[in-house]
């Protein structure tokens, strides 16, 4: 099945050459395998809302959550799978706008797992906006490819010079306890980003590709030693990102670490990114959290809560 817009050109991508047979069970993009999700957030009378959903299976969100105590006007809004996964033929598209002084909290309900294939592959289209005045955190969990796996991400971001957007991709090496040849034993993994402002100058670009048998996952300077990577983006005013860059704390060791992490600024002062990478999730969980409290501080004034008893 041919699709059109975003998610159709998503099947044009170079390296999908590869992975264009059809599945047997079911073709791909065929009814229940298309997930669509939007969401958008906006004040009315003082108070953020979500006053726009729209969710086709098996993409889900049921109502915005108020349940931040430091941050009681902030909806919370997490993202279910009611698959149970990521499957061979999935084409996803999530769409999240916060307007003009709103703010929200974007996250899923557990992991991303996608699962293994042996045919086709699956791929996911998001837009992110965040308008004047705008404060958002999209914060999904850790991203798990299964071996033999396919994925393809695209995310295209907007935000205006005075707002905020904390954006994260954690992605684990694979179910590595689970299997020897699991850890990177995805067929695929391509997941990029472009940042631009609403005029439509574009400010920042990157794409990570991992694909399999490249050796160069396994260099020092990339994976070696560690399972679990995430790249956090802070888009923010220059002045809120010199702040929280000032407060974050490189944190690297020679001496076996757990987790390595540090921040570096975007391109046309557009903000920050945090790059960390660690033995387990957890481990980088820790890093991400440690420069997620500094940005709700500097951009917001509120502390993060403690890190909930389940996590």
């Amino acid at each position: 099945m041919t699709l059109h817009g975003p998610l159709g050109l998503l099947d044009t991508a170079r390296e999908l050459r590869g992975f264009q047979t059809e599945p047997a069970q079911m073709r791909s993009a065929a009814p229940g395998k298309v997930g669509r999700l939007r969401l958008g957030f906006s004040l009315r009378d003082g108070v953020s809302v979500l006053h726009d959903l729209y969710r086709v299976a098996p993409l889900l969100v049921q109502q915005a959550l108020y349940w931040d105590e430091a941050m009681p006007d902030l909806p919370v809004c997490p993202i279910i799978s009611v698959g149970g996964g990521i499957l061979q033929g999935d084409r996803y598209t999530i769409d999240i706008r916060v307007g003009e002084g709103a703010c929200a909290h974007v996250s899923t309900q557990g992991a991303n797992r996608i699962h293994c294939m042996d045919a086709n592959y699956a791929a996911q289209h998001q837009n992110v906006t965040v308008e004047a005045g705008g404060y958002l955190e999209y914060l999904p969990d850790v991203t798990i490819p299964y071996r033999g796996s396919r994925f393809l991400s695209r995310t295209e971001i907007v935000v205006a010079e005075d707002a905020t957007l904390l954006y994260g991709e954690m992605v684990l090496a694979g179910r590595k306890h689970h299997h020897a040849e699991e850890r990177f034993g995805f067929d695929l993994l391509s997941m990029d980003v472009t940042l631009r402002r609403p005029g439509g100058r574009k400010l920042f670009a990157e794409k990570i590709l991992i694909e399999r048998g490249d050796p160069t996952i396994a260099f020092a300077a990339v994976m070696r030693g560690f399972d679990v990577f995430a790249n956090i983006l802070c888009v923010t005013p220059p002045g809120t990102a010199a702040r929280i860059k000032e407060r974050f704390e490189t944190n690297f060791s020679s001496d076996a670490p757990r987790a390595v992490s540090g921040v570096s600024r975007l391109p046309d002062a557009a903000g920050l990114m945090l790059r960390a990478v660690g033995v387990e999730t957890y481990d980088v969980r820790n890093e991400v959290r440690r420069f997620w409290r500094i940005v709700r501080e500097e951009a917001r004034g509120r502390p993060l809560p403690a890190e909930p008893y389940w996590r």
